[in-house]
């Protein structure tokens, strides 16, 4: 956020926006907060291939920050930094898609790990290990854990996006949304989008402690894949893996929930 737009008249400039509709004051809080497009794109740029220009990620994580500030509640008790972070990526991640430039191959081996996990949840009644995933796919289990890190390093538009579920009229929920909100309407109240956000939290809820950590840091905390290994005392690439299990296996519960 720009420094010189201090506290006090940043709530000054959404009071103006919010109440009042005031212009002006929206395009001074995309100056304040435009630095937010600046990290976003240099923490994705490292993970995306050459030809993907960065001044066109920066354009497109403008148009998240400009949707995230005309969306935000400032009443709710979330961050605005924390929220728009995730509406950045989101719109990032929505052109990028558009490239698809992740490998058939590559989308073919993740639907495959979700399918079986999607069945060992259901047969087990629990987390499959890595050994039983394995067996399921007919891998080793180094094969398998190459097979993500495969995902990972060659996915990350089709893991980021899996963030994002329909509300069934046309937007979209991040996972930020499931955050609880203490002013939130009596249950029997809420809205369709509402009962969403419960599914994904319950999933997150129930992923293993690591995984769920890694989440937890990564979207919520936004530290990087090396200092989320540096406080699990683990490699990065082993925070890769636990970062692409998670996603798969929510990617996996939430397909199952669709299709009963």
């Amino acid at each position: 956020m720009d420094s010189t737009v201090k506290s006090i008249e940043l709530k000054e400039l959404w009071r103006r926006y919010k109440s009042a509709g005031d212009e002006h004051a929206r395009e001074r809080l995309v100056v304040a907060y435009s630095p937010l497009v600046k990290y976003v794109v240099g923490r994705m740029r490292s993970n995306l291939p050459g030809h993907v220009d960065e001044a066109e990620l920066t354009s497109y994580g403008l148009g998240g920050l400009v949707g995230a500030i005309s969306r935000f509640d400032p009443g709710r008790e979330i961050k605005f930094e924390t929220y728009a972070i995730t509406r950045i990526r989101g719109a990032i991640v929505d052109e990028l898609r558009t490239m698809d430039w992740v490998p058939r191959s590559v989308r073919s081996r993740a639907r495959e790990i979700e399918r079986a996990n999607r069945k060992l949840e259901a047969q087990l009644q629990r987390v499959p290990t890595d050994e039983e995933m394995a067996q399921e796919l007919q891998l080793s289990t180094e094969e398998f854990q190459q097979r993500l890190l495969q995902i990972y390093n060659s996915n990350l538009v089709a893991l980021d996006e899996m963030w994002y579920a329909g509300d069934g009229n046309g937007d979209q929920v991040s996972l930020l949304e499931t955050l609880p909100d203490n002013r939130a309407a009596d249950p029997e109240t809420v809205i369709d989008q509402n009962e969403l956000r419960d599914r994904i939290a319950d999933s997150i809820a129930s992923l293993p402690e690591r995984e769920k950590l890694v989440i937890a840091l990564y979207y919520y905390e936004n530290l990087t894949l090396r200092e989320i290994g540096e406080v699990l005392g683990v490699t990065e690439s082993r925070v890769s893996q636990l970062h692409t299990k998670a996603v798969l296996r929510l990617r996996s519960r939430l397909d199952d929930v669709n299709v009963r």
